[in-house]
């Protein structure tokens, strides 16, 4: 598994500070379409290893980070570059689909 859990406590270390840029995977556990599309974002974190960094936020146990980003629904796919959201994808999508929306 190459994604980070994202806390907010290392939030700031692997997000907002790194060098690369980070894909952020917002989702719950109970959440159907999450489940279809964590192996799409472990796909995305293994292709594109050294390019950028992936991690996921649980909603459910990461409510802060879940509220400063305004997510409303999951799954929610948001590309940070320099410690701010350039791009987002909402809802499951195909693998093509999400690299395009976040110009991978």
């Amino acid at each position: 598994m190459n994604e980070i859990v994202l806390t907010k406590e290392n939030w700031e270390s692997e997000v907002t500070n790194s060098p690369v840029p980070v894909l952020v995977d917002f989702w719950a556990v109970w959440c159907g379409p999450c489940r279809m599309i964590a192996p799409i974002v472990s796909e995305i974190a293994s292709e594109y290893a050294g390019k950028i960094k992936v991690g996921k936020v649980n909603v459910d146990e990461q409510n802060e980070l879940a509220l400063a980003y305004r997510i409303a629904s999951i799954p929610t796919l948001m590309l940070f570059k320099d410690g701010k959201p350039v791009a987002s994808v909402l809802g499951y999508r195909q693998k093509a689909d999400i690299i395009q929306a976040l110009g991978l």
